[in-house]
């Protein structure tokens, strides 16, 4: 029999950054129960094998499971490994290209690896949806199908702005709110946790527990983090992410990037400080305080929570030392130089530029230097008779030895 924190307790920590809750007094009444026999709540995160690569936006709902588990709930990840070669339509203006079962297996791997960073995958439960959806004959997909009707599907913004314009709508897109509340049905979700762009289909997946005789999943919708640019949703393709696996120095980097405006929304929503330390913040800055010094302190506070303290200590000295008065990184990849190796080939060669016209283009503008000297000559070469550091950018650093 599990022993649980009091019920205010555990209201007030779910509440943290979450955007709704649907809805709050079932909430209640299940975390009421749950302390009552002891049992622990399961607790519901469907994962996109299509997109591997997680970032601090991924961070916000995988730190929410995280609560749950910490408060002596059941943890329970469904990889959709079978949904995934549908293609999930939420937000999309066009049919999404579907992948194979090879292929999602492959990508949930990488992702398990980089939520374990957040998640106890001690007490983890994962299951692949592909173990129940595969075994459904046509027969259960018509009873499913059967329980919703395609006007409420078409009520879903995607599809209805998709309907209106006369962009195609693929039958099987109809099908993968069914399929992701069939899901909740097999693992028997008390609650549910995804980004907003998620609510519809857990709606449908509460309809859908009702209708096969359960309880009703509790929605939890946690927000969709502006990336570094503080326009766009974070991606890795618009390269405006912070990625759980970045370096302490990358991560402690690109959070200084952040517009100011967004300075108090990555702390609520990406840090695990309280609400009264994230107010004490607010009225600061309120107050006339520098927003570099805050952007620090969330550097630092982001590098302690997916690294440690120590690390972030190590990080905010490399920053100061390297960024503020000019110096070099106390350590650094290195590089054995041929003689007359051409810059732009060591560039590419060390992995610090994914290719050569990467190489020449932040040559050209200026983002490269040799021992403090820009180089602008896309041609240069190095004699390899003497060491050197190589600066890429603003954060990659390079010792060139001698052959």
């Amino acid at each position: 029999m599990t022993h649980f924190p009091p019920l205010n307790e555990q209201m007030d920590l779910i509440r943290k950054g979450t955007e709704e809750i649907i809805p709050e007094e079932e909430l209640v009444q299940k975390i009421t129960k749950s302390i009552k026999t002891g049992t622990p709540l399961r607790i519901k995160l469907g994962a996109d094998p299509s997109h591997p690569d997680l970032h601090i936006g991924h961070g916000i709902v995988l730190n929410k499971l995280r609560t749950f588990q910490d408060l002596g709930h059941q943890a329970v990840l469904i990889i959709g490994d079978f949904t995934a070669m549908i293609g999930d339509p939420s937000g999309k203006n066009k049919t999404r290209p579907p992948l194979t079962l090879d292929e999602t297996k492959e990508n949930a791997q990488t992702y398990f690896e980089q939520a374990g960073i957040i998640l106890d995958t001690q007490h983890l439960e994962i299951h692949y949806n592909s173990t129940w959806l595969n075994k459904l004959s046509f027969e259960d997909i018509i009873v499913l199908s059967s329980k919703y009707t395609v006007a409420r599907i078409l009520e879903r913004d995607d599809f209805s702005k998709r309907y209106k314009e006369g962009i195609p709508i693929s039958i099987h897109e109809l099908l993968y709110p069914l399929a992701q509340a069939y899901d909740s049905y097999v693992i028997r979700a008390d609650v549910e946790i995804g980004g907003t762009d998620q609510k519809f289909n857990f709606l449908v997946a509460r309809d859908i527990q009702r209708e096969y005789g359960q309880d009703p999943q509790v929605i939890l919708t946690m927000p969709i983090l502006e990336g570094t640019d503080g326009v766009e949703k974070m991606s890795k393709s618009l390269g405006n992410y912070i990625a759980l696996t970045d370096s302490p120095e990358e991560m402690y980097g690109k959070t200084l990037s952040i517009p100011d405006e967004l300075i108090l929304r990555y702390f609520i929503f990406t840090t695990d400080l309280s609400s009264n330390e994230i107010e004490k913040i607010k009225q600061n800055l309120e107050g006339g305080g520098n927003p570099r010094d805050a952007k620090h302190e969330l550097a630092w506070q982001l590098v302690r929570r997916y690294h440690s303290k120590e690390v972030a200590d190590k990080a905010r000295a490399h920053f100061h030392k390297v960024f503020v008065k000019g110096g070099n990184p106390d350590e650094m990849d290195e590089y054995i130089v041929k003689p007359g190796e051409r810059l732009v080939d060591i560039m590419v060669a060390s992995g610090q530029v994914a290719s050569a016209s990467e190489a020449k283009r932040l040559i050209r503008y200026g983002g490269v230097s040799l021992d403090n000297k820009k180089i602008m000559d896309p041609q240069a070469c190095v004699s390899g008779d003497k060491e050197a550091v190589l600066k890429i950018g603003k954060r990659k650093f390079l010792k060139l030895k001698k052959s």
